[in-house]
């Protein structure tokens, strides 16, 4: 919700001026931005990989920094980029630079995380799609939908897009994608309890 955004965002800055970790710094200041700060990060990557090959040369990610605004100088960003590349290639996999990026989730938040997204997943295929979606999820309170804008399959699309991975929108969810967007959101909400209380009457588990 906005308001946990803002918590979120406000929280973020403040541990911004007392952390000297650096992954835990570029961290920060994506949450600064709220939930969705992290995916907007890779947003700007995507557009900087210009051969879409999603991943990343340090040229690259130094760009996509820059772009971003993140507070950085070059040799910060030279070790930061150390910290992506585990297996020394020169270039940064997107996929492994979001899981390495999210804020870590306790076990218990990733669990009901894990119930939800197999409540939505109908076919148990691993991905969430459209089909999956209708008869879980009422489109017909959706303000677009009320006045008309947008057909409930619309509704479905953009439900589904916040999931998606910024750089590759296949109107399907991965619980990889799942899993990352509700990282975001967890790192504004201080007790497991409470996130799974969240969780639990959102999605009427």
């Amino acid at each position: 919700t906005a308001r946990h955004d803002r918590e979120l965002a406000i929280n973020a800055r403040r541990c911004l001026s007392k952390t000297t970790d650096l992954l835990e710094r570029l961290r920060l200041q994506c949450l600064a931005r709220g939930s969705a700060g992290i995916k907007g990060l890779c947003r700007v990557f995507k557009i900087i990989d210009d051969d879409s090959s999603r991943k990343l040369d340090f040229k690259e990610f130094f760009r996509g920094l820059r772009h971003y605004a993140v507070m950085i100088n070059k040799e910060e960003a030279q070790e930061l980029f150390r910290i992506f590349d585990k297996d020394d290639s020169g270039t940064i996999d997107f996929d492994e630079f979001l899981v390495t990026l999210r804020p870590p989730m306790s076990n218990a938040r990733k669990e009901i995380v894990m119930q939800v997204f197999q409540k939505l997943d109908k076919t148990g295929d691993g991905v969430i799609t459209i089909d999956d979606l209708r008869g879980m999820y009422n489109a017909k309170y959706h303000p677009k939908y009320l006045n008309g804008d947008w057909t409930e399959d619309q509704v479905f699309r953009a439900f589904l897009d916040s999931f998606d991975s910024p750089y590759d929108k296949d109107e399907k969810v991965t619980t990889e994608e799942f899993m990352n967007y509700y990282a975001g959101v967890s790192a504004s909400i201080d007790t497991d309890i409470y996130f799974i209380i969240m969780m639990t009457n959102a999605w009427k588990l």
